[in-house]
């Protein structure tokens, strides 16, 4: 089985990166058919995410979003994939001035797409 394993450090606080990690939650359920559990903590939230080939979580806290997937067999051949993806996904993300109006954004030219 294939794991990513990614961290990425922000100035978001716990509330805004909660926003944030709720916002691809809400994503997750309706584009990529994911069971999504979110757990909110004092010092950090849980989101925990499964569907066919894949399962994980995402560790929220006031500075760092922590991931950790396991891959199934079938997705475990794109795993470099994957993990690119969700790098360069991060990284433009976090690297706005507002990374919530930032992801509604990609959201919604990705709908009109496919539109």
């Amino acid at each position: 089985m294939a794991e990513i394993r990614i961290r990425r450090e922000h100035a978001l606080g716990l509330a805004s990166a909660r926003k944030l990690a709720y916002q691809w939650a809400e994503a997750a359920e309706n584009r990529m058919e994911m069971k999504c559990t979110y757990e909110e903590g004092d010092t950090f939230d849980r989101l925990s995410f499964k569907r066919s080939g894949v399962h994980g979580e995402l560790r929220v806290t006031a500075d760092a979003f922590e991931l950790e997937a396991k891959l199934g067999m079938l997705m475990g051949m794109f795993k470099s994939r994957i993990e690119q993806e969700i790098n360069m996904n991060l990284d433009l993300l976090l690297a706005q001035d507002d990374p919530h109006t930032a992801f509604q954004d990609v959201l919604d030219k990705h709908v009109k797409r496919k539109a």
